[in-house]
């Protein structure tokens, strides 16, 4: 590299690291996504974006980038770490704990949103392998910005939260499959799509049982020993493990991020798996920020100006094919029309691994740079869509469930004296239940699970489908003539909503709710509860009660003390000044 090619490179470096340090953050500010940040970035710093008034603005050439093939080498680097961490993360346990999402509504989405999108392709005039590729890529939902999105907005554990990952869960796990099939259908390009796909699940066979034998007999010696000498050692042998694999990987044939993927599954097999995340997250941050750059950079706008119905098309029929399959699937397998609304215009746009996988068919020659950049730009442009596409579907899930009869409570319920309503109907609610009901209380209950519902009411319980945080669900479960409202659902989301469509409609009532923790217990207060328990302090508690007694202590002093420091922590959890 001479001088003047390493000035150029410093150059692009910085022009870099001031995108990731202030004008991706600044993008964030204005609810833009991260991985859109720097995708749109990439676009306005590159050679197609303001680049082009370079001539007649000279200064122009010191804040774009100059020399993309330079940083590209970095940039996979990027790719390699987002499969090793993906590998990293997933899990047996969290697959069969999500079965019937991840190999019910997940496989049928991806299949059935392969198969449309893969016709249209051959429609319009591509091979029948590279069709199925390009459907393969687009089928996939964006995990970056959709779990960003949730976790941000504390939704993650509720039924969208559940149902969006266990869908991701199922196309995380196929990323692999799908890049073998990249990489084989450059190889093979004279073979017919079923030789291909039969090769494809030969080699995925192959490497799930090599993964087995590793992550079982070596990775975890080898990890052992570099932990015995500190962490620098333990990075070094990572970067081994993840560089290594994907040069093994290339030289079989295969993609260098499917390798990277296979070394993330063999350490996740192994007890150094958060150790390695924490040590990898600020080097995957940066270094996969530089790969989406590189995707915005390597967009050519003029393509996209002279193919712009094509695109414009693409995005439409993308987002509506996935969305129908997507409502078809939860609607069929969860039975929740409300849920299957919210997820079909979360989950319809494409995703970040649209661009792997055209990388990988564009390396392996598979795909034509064209191709590249048409499918790009349609996964780009539906991946912008994203935070606007949900909360769409949220106003539109609301009308639709506001229309119809979404609730089994009758109008009789309205009628009701004095009645304590219990919205959530578990473990914790069904013991309050017994205990009030012994008094003779009259207990009316709220719980948005069909089976809870159904079990409860065949033990004798008056339990309703319905969902406590919604006003004319407490209207007609007879909010403004019970006595006290309890809240025993676990999920800190649920439990505001429901407390603050209570003392909304009736600000007057007592009501009473379960907290996961202080924080949560304070902002239970301010919506307004007028007593929390947080679960977190009555276990202290109750763990330190056993211990006492264990070491000695006689139980009147112990019940005083725990008595003394439970008023403590409750005056902590309800100082809301």
């Amino acid at each position: 590299m001479g001088h003047e090619e390493h000035a150029v490179f410093i150059k692009d470096a910085l022009v870099f690291l001031v995108a990731a340090g202030l004008i991706v953050p600044f993008l964030r500010s204005l609810k833009i996504p991260e991985v859109m940040g720097f995708i749109l970035t990439g676009i306005a710093l590159g050679v197609s974006g303001i680049a082009v008034f370079s001539d007649t603005l000279p200064f122009l050439d010191y804040i774009t980038i100059t020399n993309p093939e330079a940083i590209a080498p970095f940039a996979e680097l990027g790719i390699l770490f987002l499969l090793f961490l993906l590998g990293l993360e997933l899990s047996v346990e969290k697959l069969w704990a999500l079965r019937r999402i991840v190999f019910g509504v997940g496989l049928t989405q991806v299949a059935l949103s392969t198969l449309c999108i893969a016709g249209l392709a051959l429609a319009f005039g591509f091979a029948a392998p590279v069709a199925v590729l390009i459907g393969l890529a687009l089928a996939l939902s964006s995990t970056a910005i959709v779990m960003q999105l949730l976790t941000e907005s504390r939704e993650i554990t509720i039924p969208i939260g559940r149902t969006s990952l266990g869908v991701l869960l199922l196309q995380d796990v196929l990323v692999a499959p799908i890049l073998i099939f990249a990489g084989f259908i450059g190889i093979h390009s004279n073979a017919t799509l079923a030789s291909e796909l039969f090769s494809a699940l030969i080699q995925g066979v192959i490497a799930i049982t090599v993964i087995i034998f590793l992550g079982r007999f070596a990775m975890r010696r080898v990890f052992h020993k570099a932990a015995a000498g500190g962490r620098g050692y333990l990075m070094a042998v990572t970067l081994l493990t993840v560089i290594g694999a994907a040069v093994i990987s290339a030289n079989a044939g295969l993609s260098v991020a499917l390798g990277a993927f296979l070394a993330g599954l063999l350490l996740g097999e192994t007890e150094f798996k958060h150790q390695v995340e924490v040590d990898l997250e600020p080097f995957k941050g940066l270094l996969l920020g530089l790969f989406f750059m590189t995707v915005g950079l390597s967009l050519d706008l003029n393509v996209v100006v002279q193919n712009w119905p094509l695109i414009l098309g693409g995005v439409t029929a993308l987002i509506v094919i996935k969305a129908i399959i997507i409502w078809v699937s939860v609607t069929v397998f969860l039975k929740d029309k409300k849920l299957s609304i919210e997820a079909a215009f979360l989950l319809a746009p494409a995703g970040e691994f649209a661009f792997v996988v055209m990388a990988a068919g564009l390396a392996s020659g598979a795909v034509s740079s064209q191709t590249a950049t048409l499918i790009a730009a349609i996964a780009a442009l539906t991946m912008l869509l994203i935070p606007g596409a949900w909360r769409l579907g949220k106003w539109a899930s609301e009308k639709t469930q506001s229309e119809t009869p979404a609730h089994t409570l009758s109008d009789e319920m309205s009628n009701l004296q004095d009645h304590i309503i219990i919205a959530g109907f578990g473990r914790v609610g069904c013991a309050i239940a017994r205990i009030l009901q012994e008094k003779q209380a009259i207990i009316v209950a709220l719980d948005t699970n069909p089976k809870t519902v159904e079990r409860e009411n065949a033990h004798g319980w008056a339990v309703y489908l319905g969902d406590g945080s919604r006003e004319e669900v407490l209207i007609k479960a007879g909010l403004h003539n019970a006595s006290m409202l309890i809240v025993t659902v676990d999920d800190a989301v649920s439990a505001e909503r429901m407390v603050q469509a209570c003392h909304k409609l009736k600000p007057e009532i007592p009501i009473f709710s379960r907290a996961q923790d202080v924080d949560h217990a304070k902002r239970l207060y301010k919506a307004g509860a007028k007593f929390v328990v947080p679960d977190a302090i009555e276990a202290g508690l109750q763990m330190s009660s056993r211990a006492l007694e264990e070491i000695g202590y006689d139980g009147q002093t112990v019940r005083s003390l725990i008595a003394s420091e439970r008023d403590t922590e409750y005056r902590k959890a309800s100082d809301i000044s």
